[in-house]
């Protein structure tokens, strides 16, 4: 079994038991989530075992673990299942993780505040999460387009609204950003919810774009123009920090380049003055 290293106490970490909120354990898998505001998923990965993910996602693993980055994971099976994939907001390759002659310590951390929340996908219960939210999962999980949307340009980026399904076989982990709070919908429940703020919820949800009504609320509200219209029943996570939000917030602190008019009449404004300053 492989173990961790914590403040020098080495345990297994099947066996670990930590009390309050830094860290929680699952049985799945032998993993862990550590951490609160930018928490990690741990794994002790047996011999042969093996995670995927996105391109990119790795934090850290140990010397047995295996890369191996296709096209063919995630559902990817053939072109449609790649394309499935690249049309959900996913990327075209998937990086395979696999413990290879020995067992291994394989990482993924959060790339903003936020949490990790690890789901069960079986057939009929499968999942509907945004477009940033998949982490990692067993090799069984198939990713592909859930809800594709068109909000005109300028909107989300323009690239429109996009959730990626879920489904398959096996445990995946979702990293959502900022609180959650979770809600369970009963059979006709309806909730309006701002589309950035949806951030995972069980397929057996019915899911529509709406507009935000009245023309003055469109105009003046300040909250945009559509709203998500999640209808149960089902479990849905909220999720108090959408990216884009995020990304509007920083965006007046982040340097600018100057434009080239203003560059070249700053060259020219310096060589006009030295010309007066001999002049003088």
């Amino acid at each position: 079994m492989y173990t961790f290293e914590f403040l020098g106490v080495t345990e297994p970490l099947a066996l670990a038991q930590r009390s309050g909120p830094e860290t929680k354990e699952f049985p799945t898998m032998q993993s862990r989530i550590t951490g609160t505001t930018m928490p990690v998923l741990e794994f002790a990965l047996d011999p042969n075992e093996s995670i995927i993910s996105e391109a990119g996602e790795l934090s850290w693993m140990s010397s047995s673990i295996q890369m191996t980055t296709h096209t063919q994971f995630g559902g990817g099976g053939g072109l449609f299942g790649v394309l499935k994939r690249v049309a959900g907001g996913g990327s075209i390759f998937m990086t395979e993780y696999r413990a290879l002659g020995a067992a291994g310590e394989l990482a993924f951390a959060t790339k903003l505040p936020g949490h990790i929340v690890p789901v069960e996908v079986s057939p009929g219960h499968e999942y509907m999460i945004h477009r940033q939210g998949f982490l990692c999962a067993t090799s069984q999980i198939q990713i592909g387009v859930g809800f594709q949307q068109s909000l005109g340009a300028g909107i989300f980026g323009g690239d429109g609204f996009l959730l990626q399904k879920v489904s398959g076989q096996g445990t995946a982990w979702l990293e959502l950003s900022g609180e959650l709070v979770m809600r369970d919908l009963q059979p006709g429940e309806t909730l309006r919810v701002h589309p950035g703020h949806v951030g995972a919820f069980q397929a057996s949800v019915s899911f529509q774009i709406t507009t935000v009504p009245g023309i003055k609320n469109m105009i003046f509200g300040g909250d945009g123009i559509f709203l998500a219209a999640l209808t149960g029943p089902g479990r849905i996570w909220l999720q108090t920090l959408p990216i884009a939000r995020l990304a509007h917030a920083i965006e007046k602190y982040l340097p600018r380049e100057p434009s080239r008019q203003a560059v070249e009449g700053g060259v020219v404004g310096g060589i006009v003055g030295s010309i007066l300053d001999n002049i003088k």
